[in-house]
């Protein structure tokens, strides 16, 4: 089969539906025909072979201000240029990776030349609106209006599919045609394992020998990594442990104000960015994960940890209660009720063979999450749609997706 994966956001681009996008690309090209068409890093558009038998078709783009390292595509002539890519490939499938510049050409161009479409929504307003100007009644606003965009651009695909039951059902309910199916993005089990050693990581990167509770992914708004800096403080009275901080972002200057001001600068650790071959060790390194993101449809970095067997302090918000079972796999808390994660924590720390138990359930649940059965799932729709078309169906017969 020939596969034409559209993503707005590809390598070298560092969040979870690069990533997603990236392991689709790479596991699906062992079988079968793979093209990814996504921004260029230059203002030229290109077509070359790429690493594990990919062809990359990169359309020029312009770096984002607002972001550093991220890039857009111009919308002038960009719909031609994708135009062009599908007509040249001729894929027997697109599958979109979001409703944005290059995903809605894609669409529309597909459409156009009678190509079944997938897509997948990873797209929530929340990670976005931190970025807009204005209070909250023009976030209300912004809020109700991407929501109907991406709605009307979604319904044009065949299918559309999104990680988690809650990502599905929040996609239906903004009004993308369902049903939306759920599919998770799924992780390679032989790279995140609890097997793998930490001890190369920590002396690299000076933590200490003591407990370390990490945060791995972008240092923005939504993710709200402050609860855990404020939780570093609450518990440091009792328990000698160390903040490992993974990744970038616009909240990283203030983060580090703030561990100074509580006094416990020399306990948190700010590795930014690493890449994508280094976080095995990075979670390895680790005894707990927290996450505080309130606007999280999967979480690929929860996913990962799980599986590395770590126990993970996770907010009660989005799809986090999906993965991490209250008092089985870590424990969840109310967002902003710092004091309550502080001694979910410390219990914890307090219990080094209970944490251990949470860990080992954490990879069970993780392990119901291989990539395998993600790139099964897809195949089987692909197969779908295009049979759906073959028959001369508006839309493909609902499938049962596990």
């Amino acid at each position: 089969m020939k596969i034409l994966i559209a993503a707005d956001t590809y390598a070298p681009d560092v969040n979870g539906a690069s990533y997603f996008a990236q392991r689709l690309a790479a596991g699906l090209a062992a079988e079968h025909e793979v093209h990814v068409l996504a921004p260029s890093r230059s203002r030229h558009t290109t077509s070359a072979p790429a690493p594990g038998g990919l062809t990359e078709h990169r359309v020029r783009s312009l770096p984002v201000v607002v972001r550093r390292g991220f890039r857009v595509c111009p919308p002038a002539g960009l719909q031609r240029r994708v135009r062009a890519v599908l007509t040249t490939v001729r894929p027997d499938v697109v599958h979109v990776q979001s409703h944005f510049l290059v995903g809605r050409a894609a669409v529309r161009a597909a459409r156009e030349l009678g190509i079944p479409v997938v897509a997948t929504n990873h797209f929530m307003p929340e990670n976005l609106l931190h970025y807009l100007p204005g209070g909250a009644a023009v976030r209300r606003r912004a809020h109700g209006w991407a929501w109907r965009d991406a709605a009307r651009v979604l319904s044009l695909a065949d299918v559309v599919t999104s990680p988690t039951p809650f990502a599905a059902a929040l996609a239906e309910s903004a009004g993308v045609p369902g049903p939306v199916l759920p599919i998770s993005c799924g992780l390679d089990l032989d790279r995140f394992t609890p097997d793998r050693p930490g001890g190369r990581f920590r002396a690299a990167h000076g933590l200490p020998s003591g407990p370390v509770l990490a945060h791995v992914g972008r240092l923005d708004p939504e993710k709200n990594v402050h609860e855990l800096v404020e939780a570093l403080a609450l518990v440091r009275a009792r328990w000698d442990v160390h903040l490992l901080v993974v990744g970038d972002g616009q909240e990283r200057g203030r983060l580090e104000a703030l561990a100074a001001r509580l006094g416990v600068a020399d306990s948190v650790t700010f590795t930014g960015l690493l890449a994508d071959a280094e976080l095995p060790e990075a979670y390895a390194a680790a005894d707990v994960l927290g996450m505080a993101g309130t606007a999280e449809l999967q979480s690929l970095v929860t996913l990962e940890a799980m599986a590395t067997g770590l126990p993970v302090l996770a907010v009660d918000a989005g799809a986090l209660p999906h993965l991490v079972r209250h008092g089985e796999t870590g424990w969840l808390y109310r967002h902003g009720d710092v004091p309550a994660l502080a001694g979910r924590l410390a219990a914890l720390l307090d219990d080094p063979a209970g944490a251990a138990r949470m860990g080992r359930r954490a990879r069970a649940v993780a392990a119901g999450h291989d990539l395998g059965a993600t790139l099964a799932a897809f195949t089987g729709l692909y197969d779908a749609c295009l049979r759906s078309h073959s028959a001369g169906d508006a839309r493909p017969a609902p499938l049962a997706v596990a």
